[in-house]
């Protein structure tokens, strides 16, 4: 097959560093490997988060409302779409079904280019931690239309695979198809644990370190890891807790847990040690289609405490490498999180079969999956 020219387009690729974009620039680097051109159009901003993989065409966005950290697309530009035509792309490759997506799409249906799509957020399932239930089913509605124009869709776990399926997504043959998320093994190991690390951030030898690692905002479910934290801290002397990350929700989460180690955002060694040096993984978060944060911490050998929802159920084998819970059940994460501190056997049990599952997902077998798939599709 000749070189592929691919044209992607996302709400995300620079301008926040979060597993959108870093999997997207983790995608474009390998296409380029492989000989692959590729067009990214998204939006950005004066100083981006991540230097991004490939050539990135900026697109018009604003501020999201209450969210300036994020941006909202206003669409695809005469300027742009003229650049869109003469990179006469063979696939475009939609990882957003915002304004631009739409545009994307009308463009690429026009053009008769084969369309697809990866499914990376679950915007429904934001709704309600900013009481906007009531929009769920236009939601569905739109989502639903977006995607019956795709003729393959790219989702994360089986277990996304069947909730976009019982709402009607992929109802096609063949239409949904697995790109899982890939995880550095040397990067993020046991290895990385260091006693000096636990001792210079307050830590003792002695101390159960429970830790959070994401984006600071309220849809993780940041709330009940704190009402859950604050449970463990009153009952056991060595329970400790560290959150890793940032975001608009820092200075009310810290009220809130006045003991709790905050470090910031932290990337490379630093977060490997942060993992490492960690002894549990509580992620309540109900709102991930995979949970690339799961993962890393699964490879550094945590057992991993998380919401029994889409986006775990995939890494998190209930009983074996941790535990799954109802997202809305604090009772049951408090029950699981207490046998967990109690238990030091239980802990290294646990840490060697999340070991043991991660080198499961590497991120080349993964992305030549996908590859294949592009194949498969215009063969």
């Amino acid at each position: 097959m000749s070189k592929l020219n691919i044209a992607l387009f996302t709400g995300n690729y620079n301008h926040i560093r979060d597993g959108v974009s870093l999997t997207l620039n983790k995608w474009v680097d390998y296409l380029q490997q492989t000989g692959a051109n590729v067009l990214v159009f998204g939006p950005t901003v004066d100083e981006p988060a991540l230097d991004h993989a490939g050539t990135l065409v900026p697109v018009p966005s604003i501020k999201a409302p209450g969210r300036p950290e994020y941006r909202i697309t206003l669409g695809l530009p005469s300027a742009e779409k003229n650049r869109l035509q003469t990179f006469d792309p063979d696939i475009v490759h939609i990882a957003t079904p915002d304004i631009l997506g739409y545009q994307a799409l009308k463009w690429a249906k026009e053009a008769h280019v084969p369309i697809v799509s990866s499914y990376h957020t679950h915007f429904t399932s934001y709704l309600k931690y900013y009481n906007l239930q009531f929009a769920e089913g236009i939601g569905w509605k739109y989502l639903h239309w977006f995607y019956d124009h795709c003729s393959q869709i790219y989702v994360p776990t089986p277990s996304m695979a069947e909730e976009l399926h019982s709402h009607g997504i992929g109802s096609k043959n063949g239409t949904l198809k697995i790109w899982a998320r890939g995880v550095d093994t040397s990067q993020f190991t046991p290895g990385k644990r260091d006693d000096a690390w636990r001792r210079e951030h307050g830590f003792s030898a002695d101390d159960v370190v429970i830790t959070f690692v994401s984006r600071l905002v309220w849809e993780k479910n940041l709330k009940l890891f704190a009402d859950v934290v604050r449970y463990l801290e009153a009952e056991y002397p060595a329970a400790r807790s560290m959150i890793v990350g940032d975001g608009p929700v820092k200075d009310e989460i810290r009220e809130m847990l006045p003991d709790t180690l905050f470090t910031g955002f932290l990337t490379g060694d630093e977060l490997a040690h942060a993992y490492a040096g960690s002894d549990i993984f509580f992620f309540p978060s109900d709102t991930e289609t995979f949970g690339n944060v799961t993962l890393e911490a699964m490879a550094s050998g945590l057992p991993c405490l998380v919401a029994d929802a889409a986006g775990s159920k995939s890494l998190v084998d209930h009983g074996r490498n941790g535990y799954r819970a109802p997202v809305d059940d604090e009772g049951a994460f408090r029950h699981y999180a207490s046998k967990l501190v109690e238990s030091e056997d239980l802990r290294h049990q646990m840490s060697k079969e999340s070991v043991k599952k991660s080198k499961e997902f590497t991120w080349q077998k993964i992305n030549g999956d996908l590859l294949k798939n592009y194949q498969d599709l215009l063969n």
